[in-house]
């Protein structure tokens, strides 16, 4: 038994995602995972946690600054899936020792780490004359930093091996990105940045954690009804102009929060072995063209 980091030859780590394939079982069988920013009844957090159960995970910590809803969120996943137990925890996901702190109750209690889903962020809506420094930091330190902190430190743990029933090191962090991340025309300037440093950060960690098994990626919602956009949603429900939301994408609407939980589900699953170090869109096509002229090309 180890709790020093160790890593499997491509070899190994080949067999072992042969045997996965071949078995008929949940992709997320034994796993433990952390999920921040959570607490929100609309959000991207809330419904993968609920995507993440359907596969059998060990655990799932829902985590959040805000407890609103949490308690209310672990019930519920573990009414609807017994055999998942899940744990409500506030933290602030940008400060360093509340991420090593729940990731350390994970370690104790269970020996092992292998998801950690870093979604804990803020918008804003202001043009960059309105913008000030303290306002860009903000956005830099919740949105970004909350990223690097789980990349550093989960990546860290998922390498341990010996406890738990962990055979192998290896393990998967994804960060919530955004459109805004891949080009403008999305978001402000400032929450454009942190979420362009949120997908690098996958690129670079990717790398950096060569060999270990431990990936890194990014999604990047489109215009999701989330907690953070239910506001425009109610605006626009309130003038009757609901169906004009999303309509520049090629699906034509806007997303839900469980069609972003599906794929995060993926990415945390074995099923997901081979993808590392990708932003991927979630966002009904709309960041596959440069603007057109409606009707000219379609």
């Amino acid at each position: 038994m180890s709790n020093k980091s160790t890593a499997s030859v491509p070899s190994d780590r080949l067999a072992q995602i042969k045997a996965h394939i071949a078995l008929d079982k949940p992709s997320m069988a034994g796993k433990v995972c952390i999920i921040t920013g959570a607490s929100s009844l609309y959000g991207i957090g809330r419904a993968s946690a609920l995507a993440m159960a359907k596969q059998s995970p060990t655990a799932i910590y829902v985590t959040d600054l805000s407890t609103d809803n949490l308690e209310e969120l672990a019930d519920t996943v573990q009414k609807q899936y017994p055999s998942v137990k899940c744990y409500a925890r506030k933290i602030d996901a940008s400060s360093d020792e509340d991420v090593r702190s729940i990731i350390n109750e994970a370690m104790t209690t269970f020996g092992r780490l292998d998801v950690f889903f870093a979604n804990a962020g803020i918008a804003s809506g202001t043009h960059i004359k309105d913008e000030t420094a303290e306002s860009f930091m903000r956005m830099m330190k919740i949105n970004a930093l909350s990223v690097f902190l789980a990349i550093k430190h989960a990546g860290q743990a998922m390498q341990v091996t010996g406890k738990g029933g962990k055979e192998h090191s290896g393990g998967s962090i994804i960060g919530t990105a955004s459109v805004a991340g891949i080009r403008s025309g999305a978001g402000s300037s400032e929450y454009s940045a942190s979420k362009a440093a949120v997908i690098n950060l996958a690129q670079t960690a990717a790398y950096q954690y060569g060999r270990t098994n431990v990936r890194v990626n990014a999604i990047c919602p489109g215009l999701i009804e989330t907690g953070m956009t239910k506001q425009t949603f109610d605006y626009a429900r309130s003038r009757g102009n609901e169906h004009k939301i999303g309509q520049l994408n090629p699906l034509a609407r806007y997303g839900i929060a469980g069609e972003i939980a599906s794929v995060v589900a993926f990415l945390a699953s074995d099923d997901a072995s081979y993808v590392n170090g990708q932003s991927w869109a979630v966002d009904g096509g709309l960041s596959s063209s440069h603007p057109i002229v409606p009707g000219k090309f379609h």
